[in-house]
């Protein structure tokens, strides 16, 4: 799925539009109300707006000699943008450099890999993490998709060059060449063992693939426009597909057949997710006896991100609308914060935090610039998101400021994933970057 479209532009976080019953109730992302929440919301109405920072994209290298310099700049919004620079003045015995920042700018801390700065007449604060490995020789175009085993030892990866392709994830050597899709693969993932990858292309077929030896070991066939996104219940006996043709249909992996059309839409479903639901949300009855075949099918919520400004969600094995949120833009992605919380990227550059419980207004509306959100994954106590301007955040609970990947220069990130304190992205520009947190 390429990017469509939006203004490269790159902005911090802040969040907009709470509702004040669910304020009240919780923090931001359903956990206990810590006390640093509580103090910076004792201020007054919602959660104050950050002045966003940014650096230049390769600023861990451009710092790594004796007077390099890199450029940064704070953006409040609605005031005229303060631009900086950093400057290296040498670099110490331990191989770190003494980084200096021009007027207006602190260096608040820096190592190898990351930097820590701040704009104090704007409160903007912002901790930079350099990628500690690139693999640039996996694919030759744009790298649409990738996932990591559950294990970390392998990675997949889907390309506009017509490829998928399995490589060792500590170096980027190559493993294995999945073939068999006619057109671009769309999207790729491991099943929870590691051992194989389900798939979906624009030919609409799903396949799953051994990772030992690269062979297909099943093709779902159903879908009649190109599969968008996928999902895996439980341990994989059963997958979610959701495709262009505006349907969202489960299939059993043994039997290789599908199970049931679960919504029918009208219009493109770009992301989907499945996650298990807390019991006090009611996902309805099935109107018929599900099928033996079904398998960790109840108490599930299917999430449904649409190209029609809509984002749907269902009880999986009930088939019963749960509701139905219409948002500013197209929805290109969605995922499960929780048992009743949820996260839905748009085009236009929102990021919508919705209570399952309460759907019709959401918690918060996360707003860092119009480029489109391309990928949201839920990470520790916050999450990781990525947009068409080359953004990629850690939003996390108890820090007060946004950790930011760099090294995408304004290319889309289209997709991330994350095994233990490594976290990898995909880009537009070809290139794997795999980023380690310890480096923090």
């Amino acid at each position: 799925m390429g990017w469509r479209r939006g203004p490269i532009a790159h902005f911090h976080w802040w969040s907009v539009g709470i509702d004040p019953a669910l304020r009240s109730r919780r923090s931001s992302f359903g956990g206990p109300t810590s006390g640093k929440e509580r103090k910076r919301r004792s201020g007054g109405g919602g959660v104050k707006m950050a002045a966003p920072l940014r650096i230049q994209s390769d600023w861990a290298q451009a710092l790594r000699k004796d007077e390099g310099e890199a450029w940064l700049s704070c953006h409040p919004p609605g005031k005229p943008t303060l631009y900086g620079s950093l400057t290296c003045q040498g670099i110490g015995l331990d191989g770190i450099p003494e980084v200096t920042a021009s007027e207006g700018f602190i260096v608040n801390e820096i190592n190898k890999k990351s930097i820590h700065i701040s704009c104090p007449k704007e409160t903007a604060s912002s901790k930079f993490l350099a990628p500690y490995t690139t693999f640039s020789r996996i694919h030759t175009k744009s790298i649409t998709c990738l996932d990591i085993s559950s294990g970390g030892g392998l990675g997949v990866s889907s390309s506009t060059d017509g490829s998928m392709k399995i490589w060792q994830a500590s170096n980027g050597e190559l493993r294995r060449v999945l073939e068999g899709h006619v057109f671009d693969v769309n999207c790729c993932r491991f099943f929870p063992s590691g051992l194989v990858v389900l798939s979906g292309g624009m030919d609409a077929q799903l396949k799953i693939w051994s990772a030992e030896d690269a062979s297909c070991v099943v093709t779902f066939k159903g879908h009649k426009g190109g599969i968008l996104d996928t999902a895996i219940v439980d341990r994989g006996r059963n997958v979610v597909s959701g495709s262009r043709d505006g349907t969202a249909r489960l299939w059993d992996c043994g039997r290789s057949a599908c199970l049931g059309v679960i919504a029918d839409c009208g219009s493109s479903i770009n992301g989907v997710a499945v996650g298990a639901a807390d019991n006090s949300i009611n996902l309805g009855s099935p109107e018929q006896m599900p099928s033996e075949r079904e398998v960790g099918t109840e108490l599930k919520m299917l999430l449904l991100a649409r190209e029609d400004k809509k984002l749907q969600c269902f009880g999986l094995q009930s088939r019963q609308p749960v509701f139905l949120f219409i948002g500013s833009d197209a929805f290109n992605c969605c995922t499960f914060l929780s048992g009743f919380l949820l996260l839905a990227g748009t085009q236009d550059g929102n990021i919508y935090q919705l209570d399952v419980r309460s759907p019709r207004a959401p918690v918060q509306v996360i707003h860092r610039s119009g480029a489109p959100v391309l990928s949201l994954l839920s990470f520790r106590d916050g999450f990781i998101a990525s947009q068409g301007d080359g953004s990629c955040f850690i939003v996390q609970q108890d820090l007060d400021y946004v950790i930011e990947l760099t090294g995408a220069d304004s290319d889309p990130v289209y997709k991330v994933a994350t095994w233990e304190k490594q976290i990898y992205t995909c880009c537009r520009d070809g290139l794997v970057r795999r980023y380690q947190l310890s480096d923090l």
